[in-house]
């Protein structure tokens, strides 16, 4: 049975070995990843069952990233093959005070052809539960909206609980949307919404600080422009430098608020995919423990994730509850 459903495009991600620039270098090392399927990825590591909808190159990279998501027993039944490229991003990793710098290579990739009718939407959510969804998805072109769109209605007519990441990219958004417009209509079809004040105030055309007042009464704003969200998770990152940050993560949930304690990461190996561990994180945990405990969870994956390298948090369910039972020192197992 397939519990978890998430949809968006299968990237692979070409760096350089350590932290080189790509004039540097002339040996890279590569990954897969994306948002949506890093979520997946993860959450199958916790346990959960997953099924991820995507449209993947018809070529021997695309069959190597299929048998990626494969390797974590998603369900890749859904996917539909393109002859079209498989979408690239390229990232130089920084140190201390550089940062990382990313580029895309995915205007015309497999994913970028997507459109409602190629997504049987109604066999693709058949035992689903659960939907998730990023703002990543529907700035990537009018086919992937429309296709995202008809799936997340589909998804609230069964039943199922839909988690929304309204992640907004200004430099994604190529085609001729209106981002705000597009997002919150997507929004209105969901139940969990994974964000802070940044999401909100866009959304809703605000200008509410950081503090915790007004991330409650954003929160609360939020619930009352769009009724089905129930809950609110936002995960706050304090960056000392590009190689030290700080996690944690505060809740609304309606009636109450509540906030983690910092979790400190001194030495970071690769951040990339780490929102989506805490999406995870979220999904996983609401589905096991009670809000506190999940946002306790999901602050906890995001930070394990740190220590991986890639975009895929290979954390099980065991190595997160033993950070929250106190042990973050990484003492040898024997």
């Amino acid at each position: 049975m397939n519990n978890i459903i998430t949809f968006g495009e299968v990237l692979m991600r070409i760096s350089p070995r350590g932290n080189k620039k790509f004039i540097q270098s002339n040996n890279v090392e590569f990954y897969f990843g994306g948002t949506e399927v890093n979520v997946g990825i993860s959450i199958a590591n916790f346990g959960g069952n997953v099924k991820h909808i995507s449209c993947i190159s018809n070529d021997f990279i695309g069959n190597t990233a299929v048998s990626y998501l494969n390797k974590f027993d998603l369900d890749t039944s859904a996917i539909i093959r393109s002859p079209r490229p498989l979408g690239v991003y390229f990232l130089e990793v920084g140190a201390v005070m550089r940062p990382s710098a990313i580029s895309y290579n995915r205007s015309h990739s497999s994913f970028s052809e997507i459109k409602p009718s190629m997504v049987n939407w109604d066999k693709s959510l058949e035992n689903g539960t659960w939907f998730h969804w990023t703002g990543i998805t529907p700035a990537l072109c009018k086919g992937s909206k429309d296709t995202l769109l008809e799936g997340l209605k589909l998804a609230r007519k069964k039943g199922m609980q839909v988690s929304a990441d309204p992640t907004y990219r200004s430099g994604l958004w190529k085609y001729d949307a209106v981002p705000r417009e597009v997002l919150s209509e997507l929004v209105s079809y969901s139940t969990v919404f994974i964000g802070g004040v940044n999401e909100i105030n866009e959304l809703l055309e605000t200008d509410f600080s950081f503090s915790n007042e007004d991330f409650i009464a954003a929160s609360m704003l939020l619930m009352e422009k769009y009724p089905s969200i129930e809950k609110v998770f936002d995960k706050i990152r304090t960056s000392i430098n590009s190689s030290w940050h700080k996690i944690r993560a505060r809740m609304w949930n309606g009636n109450e608020f509540k906030e983690t304690l910092d979790l400190d990461i001194t030495h970071i190996i690769d951040r990339i995919g780490t929102g989506d561990a805490f999406a995870a994180g979220i999904i996983h945990g609401l589905q096991k423990f009670d809000d506190f405990k999940t946002m306790e969870f999901a602050s906890a994956a995001c930070a394990i994730k740190h220590t991986y390298m890639g975009d895929v948090n290979y954390a099980n369910e065991e190595d997160v509850l033993s950070i929250l039972d106190g042990n973050t020192t990484g003492r040898l197992r024997r």
